[in-house]
């Protein structure tokens, strides 16, 4: 997987260098000498990843790390920093900025690979989750940012069978997180499908393959989206390239520093609770897309694919029939008039909880557009439909709607036209013998159910 890498350093050579061996593996590469240009680098192009080297002159890396991460446009792409710099202080310093890992210098060239390929892999979901997103902003259906982004505190399935080590880490990320400790990777996989932020795994587990345990997580289509953190030994150099190859996202050293591993598992949490929030969103606006907003059922748009599909099974593939009730409250207008739109949506909406509560789990109701409602009733002859007709006629008529804050009590009716698919049918044609139906009602005195026999 290529991408656009922005290189940042002050030093020529270092940028000359990296940029060569970047291209070599088919990266696109953009490059800055300072924090201004790298900010406004980043601001324009938009790159995948940023390699951004920490001692530079004027503005260093730490602080040009902050201002990305401070910024809603740049703050999702993933910072690198490259140090010759190898004291603790430093690494905490940087991952506290935000930065999403540490390259030490002289750069190993499997691990800076290694890193890219993984961050790239994070980088391209994050993406398409925002693209998504933002279409659904521009189409009105998503407004605001969860409050809850910048909540403080996870949950953390710490899976170890080194107990004194797992007992530490659960003790330390206690003050802020809620850790559980698993010792069995069966019982962590199971785990793992509930309420969990992040998984920290040993990958040098005695008991069991931690490795093989986070690739079990990543192919599980439940639990692949949840961010793990491997402790890892840096020394075995090919069990730390293969973690990040298999998709975890990121790695812990031993021995473990208490504040290291802070600033590495609020990096995580933070940007799940992102990933979670623009797929929230993205099912927000999958929803609002076919759904009515003031009634809460399905909308027309919605129906129209289902009854097209039930139809031909019913049609070409013989199966059972599908019936088709088209519904029309009688003098709506009159209420609209009469006492105002606000208590004509209170009507639609008492009825759509009416209609909703007296059909069959399997049939589909659906506001199909001002008073008019219709229900697509799966594997039904005409004379079952007629039936479950008649009950809703019953119950709506049967008791007044409440309005105004229960201060009015209005009589409501409905008209109700009721076709079955038939063996040459298409969907236009059996909405336009159930909508006949039901004109055919409303001339007969209204309040009544017609069925449309061919």
């Amino acid at each position: 997987m290529s991408a656009r890498i922005l290189v940042v350093d002050d030093i020529e050579a270092n940028v000359r260098l990296l940029r060569a061996k970047l291209e070599a593996e088919y990266y696109e590469v953009l490059t800055a000498s300072d924090g201004p240009t790298a900010l406004a680098l980043a601001a324009a192009e938009k790159p995948d990843i940023v390699l951004l080297d920490v001692m530079m002159p004027g503005m260093d890396g730490f602080t040009v790390c902050r201002r990305l991460k401070d910024d809603l446009e740049t703050r999702h792409i993933p910072v690198v920093l490259l140090t010759a710099l190898d004291g603790r202080a430093d690494r905490v310093a940087g991952l506290e900025a935000g930065a999403d890992d540490f390259l030490t210098k002289p750069i190993d060239d499997v691990l800076l690979f290694a890193r890219v390929r993984s961050l790239t892999r994070l980088k391209s979901v994050i993406d398409e989750l925002r693209q998504r997103e933002a279409s659904g902003r521009r189409m009105g259906v998503i407004a605001g940012v969860a409050s809850r982004l910048g909540g403080t505190g996870g949950r953390i399935l710490i899976v170890d069978d080194h107990e004194r080590q797992a007992e530490r880490i659960a003790a330390e990320l206690s003050i802020e997180h809620r850790p559980v400790v698993e010792t069995s990777p069966e019982t962590a996989m199971l785990a793992a499908r509930g309420p969990v932020d992040l998984i920290i795994v040993n990958a040098a587990a005695k008991g069991f393959d931690g490795l093989r345990f986070a690739a079990q997580i990543r192919s599980d289509e439940a639990t692949r989206s949840l961010p793990i953190l491997a402790i890892v030994d840096f020394d075995e150099r090919s069990r730390l390239v293969k973690a990040l190859e298999i998709g975890v996202n990121d790695v812990l050293p031993r021995p473990i520093d208490p504040q290291e591993m802070a600033a590495r598992v609020k990096t995580q949490i933070r940007r799940k609770r992102y990933t979670d929030y623009l797929r929230e969103n993205l099912d927000l606006s999958l929803e609002l897309a076919v759904t009515d907003q003031l009634t809460g059922l399905h909308n027309r748009r919605y129906m129209e694919t289902q009854l097209d599909a039930l139809v031909r099974r019913a049609v070409v593939g013989g199966g059972d029939p599908v019936a088709l009730l088209v519904i029309d409250i009688d003098h709506f207008k009159k209420v609209n008039d009469g006492f105002g739109h606000a208590v004509g949506d209170e009507v639609l909406r008492e009825f759509a909880v009416r209609l909703a509560s007296n059909v069959r789990a399997i049939d589909l109701p659906v506001r199909f557009g001002g008073e008019e409602f219709v229900v697509v009733m799966p594997e039904t002859e005409l004379a079952d439909a007629h039936r479950i007709a008649e009950r809703i006629r019953l119950h709506v008529a049967g008791s007044p709607f409440r309005v105004m804050e229960g201060s009015e009590l209005l009589t409501v009716t409905i008209s109700i036209g009721v076709a079955a698919s038939l063996a040459d049918d298409t969907p236009v044609k059996l909405i336009k013998r159930a909508d006949e139906a039901m004109y055919e009602a409303k001339t007969h005195g209204r309040n009544r159910v017609i069925a449309h026999a061919a």
